[in-house]
């Protein structure tokens, strides 16, 4: 996605601006809270992000702004980098920490059987959705049939892995870095590790750290935004080519 130079760009006459604003995710919120908390806290009539994270995931949450909404689809298409800690003999029913445990208890596996079925991540791969997801189905969301204890069939999904690495390990964790494609579910990724070593993981952290060309280091925290007047905004919002 080529950005342009001009940060205080604005749609033609609503006055509203046009771009892209990259917001550091904290935890306890959905990504609606943030769009919400821009919408009301500048006026902005409009507003939506590219690519949901979890409420208890943290980090790269793209708000578009204006005309920069129509360019959704092609931000959503963009790979996407994750830093992640999971954690090994225990698995859950959402796949990550904020599930029941279903089942654990197994012998852990060696550091170096780690690496090694980490390894056979890499690539294409096919992936079933996990319930526990904003996927839909039958125009319902996954999640939402989930907590209420249904289970309905989901389709494999091929999805790419470009990397796939362990970066740390205080066993029962094990920290990762993973590059995927869009559609990817890092909860889901724990889950069928967990699986293949025959322990049974979860998910315990997760931070985006990239989605496209937007980095985290770049990002405006929630924090700040609750402090920023609206001119300081716009310093802070992105011109993408498209959002004309």
């Amino acid at each position: 996605m080529k950005m342009l130079a001009d940060n205080t760009y604005t749609d033609n006459g609503s006055g509203d601006p046009a771009g892209v604003l990259i917001v550091g995710k904290e935890k306890g919120m959905t990504s609606h809270d943030v769009v919400d908390l821009v919408r009301r806290r500048f006026s902005i009539r409009k507003a939506g992000h590219a690519g949901t994270l979890d409420p208890n995931a943290t980090g790269v949450l793209l708000i578009l702004l204006g005309r920069a909404t129509k360019l959704s689809g092609t931000f959503l298409n963009e790979d996407k980098e994750y830093t992640a800690r999971m954690k090994l003999g225990q698995r859950t029913d959402s796949g990550d920490s904020q599930g029941k445990v279903i089942s654990g208890g197994e012998a852990m596996p060696s550091e170096e059987r780690i690496r090694d079925v980490f390894k056979d991540f890499r690539g294409e791969v096919y992936q079933v959705p996990p319930m526990f997801s904003a996927k839909k189905i039958g125009g319902r969301k996954l999640y939402k049939m989930a907590r209420k204890g249904r289970q309905v069939k989901r389709e494999p999904r091929k999805i790419m892995i470009s990397a796939i690495e362990v970066t740390g390990m205080d066993i029962p964790f094990v920290d990762f870095r993973v590059v995927c494609s869009k559609g990817t579910y890092i909860r889901q990724i724990a889950d069928d590790i967990g699986e293949k070593l025959g322990c049974g993981a979860h998910l315990t952290e997760l931070c985006r750290t990239r989605s496209g060309s937007f980095t985290l280091d770049r990002a405006v925290s929630v924090s700040r935004l609750k402090e920023l007047r609206k001119e300081e905004l716009y310093e802070n919002i992105i011109r993408v080519q498209g959002s004309r």
